[in-house]
Parts: structure tokens; sequence; C-alpha cells
């Protein structure tokens, strides 16, 4: 029998998460709001991400790029306020790692006081090591971000896989071993190739999470309005599984709803 550490906790925490490490998958979903994140909690998720996906999700942007720190701290407070056992994760947002370390800092300080999140996720490199490691010994856990970087898109020019090429390999390592080097307590991987993921997952002592990385990672996380179906008009990237299609639901009870009041059937 798999013994769980989550079974001997009510709530989830940077430890918990580290000790599911060759024990079992570690199951993580975004949400932006308190019912999704009450919803995800009640489904025993082990880590619910706020990620600046809300921008392209929820907020109607075209990419992560316009999301604030004020919005992050706004969505972060809301799925808090659900109080999940779950470990919750905040995203730093666009720019803020370009910034001064004590302004890194004080935005990461916002999060976990205001948003009142368990951890903050920044997408990093080995350049960015000295300064988590900063985080870290201020307090603040970090979870790290590498593979595909959301934020930086409009440099790289679209969306692809990493870790096909060994110029890139060599590179995910190097990235991921500082990463680990510097305190963060586990990784999302994005979009790596899942040959290489898999030699990753077998370097790191601590968790690989992937999205779009193949089954060999330490745990998964998906977009939850992808999981749910909820665009009816964006079609999901071919590594997502769409559990239901919940936008189909929502239109048709608003259909259903237009209808009735029309036709006074609605109220009684």
């Amino acid at each position: 029998m798999i013994l769980d550490p989550m079974e001997k906790t009510g709530k989830a925490t940077t430890q918990t998460i580290l000790q599911l490490k060759n024990n079992r998958p570690i199951v993580s979903v975004t949400a932006y709001d308190f019912l999704t994140a009450k919803i995800a909690n009640a489904a025993q998720v082990d880590m619910i991400l706020v990620g600046d996906s809300v921008g392209t999700t929820h907020l109607g942007f075209d990419s992560t790029v316009p999301v604030t720190l004020d919005m992050m701290t706004h969505h972060c407070r809301a799925v808090t306020r659900a109080k999940p056992s779950a470990l919750v994760v905040g995203d730093i947002p666009f720019g803020e790692m370009a910034k001064s370390s004590d302004s890194i800092v004080e935005a990461c300080c916002r999060l976990i006081q205001e948003g009142q999140v368990d951890a903050v996720k920044v997408e990093a490199s080995f350049e960015d090591a000295p300064i988590i490691e900063k985080l870290v010994k201020a307090g603040i856990p970090v979870l790290g971000h590498i593979g595909l970087l959301p934020q930086t898109v409009q440099v790289l020019g679209k969306y692809r896989k990493f870790g096909k090429v060994k110029g890139e390999q060599e590179q995910l390592l190097k990235d991921a071993i500082a990463l680990e080097s510097a305190g963060c307590f586990g990784l999302i991987g994005e979009m790596i190739d899942a040959d290489w993921t898999k030699r990753l997952t077998q370097e790191l002592k601590i968790p690989l999470i992937g999205i779009g990385c193949g089954p060999a990672c330490d745990g998964q996380i998906l977009v939850s309005s992808d999981l749910l179906g909820l665009d009816l008009d964006q079609k999901p990237p071919s590594f997502v599984k769409v559990y239901d299609k919940i936008g189909e639901q929502i239109h048709s009870a608003f259909v259903q709803y237009r209808d009735e009041v029309i036709n006074r059937n609605f109220p009684k």
C-alpha cells in the first residue's frame, strides 16, 4: 500500500508536496475564483495554482503579459477565501522578475501577505538562482517554472516544445539543477519533450510537475477552463484532456432561461 503524506495533515505544505515525489503523482489545477477553488479542493487536489493564465482564460487578454500584480493579488485572495486544504501557489506576473531584487521580494511578499497564498511561482532560469535563494531565505516558498515560459512568448514568437535538441536539453538541466539548489520546493515543466522530461525527473530531488510534458513527471497540472471545456470557441492544446464540456451545459442553461422568460414560463 502506498503511504500518502497528504493524509497526515489537514493542510498541504511545501513539505508534503516534496514527500509525494517517488510516492505518488501530484495533482494540480489552476483556479482563479472562490467557487472554482472550493470545487477543486473538494476533489482533493494537492495544489491549486492561481496562474497568470487568468489573463487569457478569464480576463479576455491575448496573452498573459497584460496581467498585473494587482490583478494577481485580487485573484489569489479570491481563491484563498475558499480556505482550501490544497497548497495554493500564486504566479508572479510579467516584468516583476526583471526588477531589482528588493522589488521582487516586495512583489512576492504582497502575494503572501495580501493574496494569502502559501507559495509563489516564478518563470526562471539558472540566472535567477540568486534571487530565488534570497526569496527562500526571506521565508517565501518558491515553485520554479522551466521549459516554455509564456511570459516570454513575445520574444519566442510562438508556443513550441523544448528539449528536443542537445543544446536545449543541457540548458533545461542546468536551469532545473540551479533552481533546485537555490531552494525551490518544486518545478513546473511546460512543453518539454517527454523523453527529456523523464531524465529531468530522475535527476531532480524535488518534484517536476508537467503540463504538456508527457507521463514521466512527478505530477500533472492543467488549466481548469481547459479540462472543463468552458470556452466554446477556443480549441484546447493537444496535450489537454477535456473531461467535461461545461461551457455547452452553461450555454444550454442560459438559452433555456431566456426562452422561459420570453414565453412567461419563468417565474411561475
